[in-house]
């Protein structure tokens, strides 16, 4: 039984290759596992489930097929998609996950998250995830016109940069202080997250915590067969 876990490929249309190494994963390891995890910002932006650019249609074609073939499939909502719905879950066939989920992963309890609700240190983030994920206003947002919509993804995504620009390393990085507090709260050893880009396997003394890394140069994925401990693996992306 194995299970593999992705998370941050930022899929747009400005970056194909990445999209093709994402394809090219799917079919590669379609008959090879029984579930996939994807832990958030599978696109670059997501401004809802009505979008009908083309990249969306053929994201949610190629995990329809995953889904189909017998593999269980997982999303959890990341920063930038957070506006992925039931619609798209219908559709590709995925299961919709909370922000924290618990689930038994290679014969023990692993929490499995984006990694976004670690960063504490970010104030000025957590607050703007304190609005615009609470669900009334994510209901509004759905229902604002799809141009207004993707006008905001290009809003956010420049204010984000910019507001990244003149943040210290250690205030874009996990607190240690809530890792160790969701860990205990969900009684894990093993925690597994994204967000971060900061791809590692860290040894703390209440346990592990495996960090993806964001696809770019390199695909980032976890695997986990059977009992034995999880990998943190990675691929070159070929530009052509």
């Amino acid at each position: 039984m194995t299970t593999l876990l992705i998370s941050d490929l930022h899929l747009s249309p400005e970056r194909p290759a990445v999209t093709r190494a994402f394809f090219a994963f799917l079919e590669n390891h379609a008959d090879d596992i029984e579930a996939l995890y994807i832990l958030g910002d599978l696109f670059e932006a997501w401004v809802g489930d009505d979008d009908p650019a083309p990249l969306a249609r053929q994201v949610i074609t190629a995990l329809k097929k995953l889904s189909d073939s017998g593999v269980r499939l997982f999303f959890t909502h990341g920063n930038r998609d957070f506006l992925i719905g039931k619609q798209f879950a219908r559709e590709s066939g995925a299961t919709l996950l909370p922000d924290h989920h618990l689930a038994e992963l290679g014969g023990q309890r692993v929490l499995l998250l984006h990694g976004d609700t670690l960063c504490t240190g970010d104030a000025d983030y957590q607050k703007f995830r304190r609005k615009y994920r609470h669900p009334l206003v994510k209901f509004l947002l759905r229902h604002l016109p799809l141009k207004k919509r993707q006008k905001m993804a290009v809003e956010w995504r420049q204010k984000s940069m910019r507001a990244n620009a003149n943040k210290s390393d250690n205030i874009m990085d996990v607190s240690e202080e809530t890792v160790a507090q969701l860990m205990a709260q969900y009684q894990v050893k093993l925690m597994i997250h994204g967000h971060t880009h900061r791809p590692y396997h860290h040894h703390m003394a209440f346990g592990e915590r495996l960090v993806l890394g964001d696809w770019h140069q390199r695909g980032w994925y976890i695997r986990i067969e059977g009992d034995h401990p999880p990998e943190l693996i990675s691929f070159p992306i070929e530009e052509s």
